[in-house]
């Protein structure tokens, strides 16, 4: 959530901003309530002093014996007391109206995000090839996709999963859920051992509060799963319940940074997706993701931004697979994000890089939202905190790029040697 001071006082810089981010806000509207607003708390706050002065004139009035003219000021009062409680019935609908609004504006972009009206402007940071090549892996053979290398091997039943459930649904079977386990256990340890994280395991569910705390809502509301009878959401990130974690509360700037990584399963409608990539498991409505989160102070979150990035290559590269930074462009930013970057894959069976990990800079958006605060060591007011996210990485869409990086011509997969001790020594996947 922005600040209503900055809105307040940089209307049309946040207006300039949002044609950057090819969205639209309420700005207008919440101006408007915004003087609304002050403008009643000033009648509000009239109207209380002026029921004080009748107060003490009451007192006055009873001690000089003049009962009737006493009488009338306590009439006077009376008519006072409803009429603040009038005010305060439209003051507690304005303000309802104008923090519903504010939900619907998006984070400002960092001065430093390349601007561009859509994905094609995003930037190529750079490109990292396992063997110091210039140019993605090469094959003798003609590369298949994972979808034609998982059905000869008998790892991915899709046929059951679309019995059971239903189009973009999967079963995992013998290696491939082993595989699948495997990047998971290897993202976690490499998170902790190396990275410095806690492992974290929250609700896979969670309250509406808490949707809107992370951004995901009202924005997203047509992209989740809901409960209705039990105000359940399930999550579509382990984000949500992280920047929960600390929500109404004020952490200590000496404990900062905090660092979580996080496993768990995402769901997603995929509606805004439909007719595209419908064949493999690359959009599906079900899948799992480690997450990596932190919680810092406003000066170093840009410094947070660049190490978690990082952090996810370091696995990518730990696997030996081409990969590249991409920095986002302000039209295709997002809500929550100040500053993003995509880390995508290169899938050869397919043909295109796949995106594998957003990280992102949030700043104090989120944190606003859930009130998240900190106090310095020197004391003074609290301020909110800086939050950051980024995937660590999702094994599924991971396994997409192992399976056509590491596919053999006979059709079976080299299990790449990081993974090795986490499938039992196994080397080789075979039908």
């Amino acid at each position: 959530m922005l600040d209503l001071n900055f809105i307040r006082k940089n209307p049309e810089k946040v207006k300039a901003a949002l044609e950057q981010l090819n969205t639209e806000a309420p700005i207008d509207e919440i101006l408007e309530l915004d003087k609304a607003r002050r403008d009643t708390l000033k009648k509000v706050e009239a109207l209380r002093a002026e029921r004080n002065t009748c107060s003490k004139a009451i007192g006055a009035l009873m001690r000089e014996g003049k009962r009737a003219e006493a009488e009338a000021q306590k009439k006077r009062m009376s008519e006072i007391g409803d009429r603040i409680s009038a005010l305060n019935e439209q003051l507690h609908q304005i303000e309802t109206d104008l923090n519903e609004k504010l939900l619907w504006v998006p984070n400002m972009p960092h001065p430093s995000v390349p601007v561009g009206p859509d994905e094609d402007h995003n930037v190529v940071v750079r490109t990292w090839y396992p063997r110091d090549e210039t140019d993605v892996t090469q094959f003798d053979f003609q590369p298949k996709p994972h979808w034609e290398l998982t059905e000869k091997l008998g790892i991915i039943d899709f046929e059951r999963g679309i019995k059971m459930s239903g189009s973009r649904f999967y079963m995992f079977r013998g290696a491939g859920a082993a595989l699948h386990r495997a990047l998971v256990n290897w993202f976690l340890d490499v998170g902790v051992n190396d990275h410095g994280y806690t492992e974290i395991y929250p609700p896979f569910m969670v309250r509406e509060k808490a949707m809107v705390g992370a951004a995901h809502l009202p924005k997203f509301r047509d992209n989740m799963y809901y409960d209705a009878e039990e105000d359940y959401w399930f999550i579509g990130t382990a984000e949500v319940p992280l920047t929960n974690m600390f929500a109404d509360e004020i952490l200590n700037e000496e404990d900062l940074p905090l660092k979580f990584v996080a496993h768990t399963p995402c769901f997603r409608r995929e509606k805004f997706s439909a007719g595209r990539d419908v064949r493999g498991i690359k959009r599906v409505h079900q899948f799992e993701k480690v997450e990596m989160y932190q919680y810092t102070t406003p000066e170093t979150s840009y410094t947070a931004l660049e190490e978690i990035i990082q952090h996810a290559e370091e696995l990518v590269q730990r696997l030996e697979i081409p990969y590249r930074v991409v920095e986002i462009c302000t039209g295709d930013l997002g809500f929550a994000a100040a500053k993003k970057y995509d880390l995508e894959v290169w899938s050869p069976g397919s043909g295109e890089w796949i995106e594998i990990s957003s990280c992102s800079n949030v700043t104090d958006f989120q944190a606003r939202r859930v009130n998240a605060r900190f106090r310095r060591k020197d004391g003074g007011k609290p301020e909110f905190v800086h939050t950051l996210n980024g995937s660590g990485l999702p094994p599924g869409r991971m396994m997409i790029a192992v399976l056509e990086n590491y596919q053999q011509a006979d059709g079976s997969i080299i299990v790449p040697p990081a993974l090795r001790p986490y499938m039992g020594g196994k080397e080789v996947i075979e039908p």
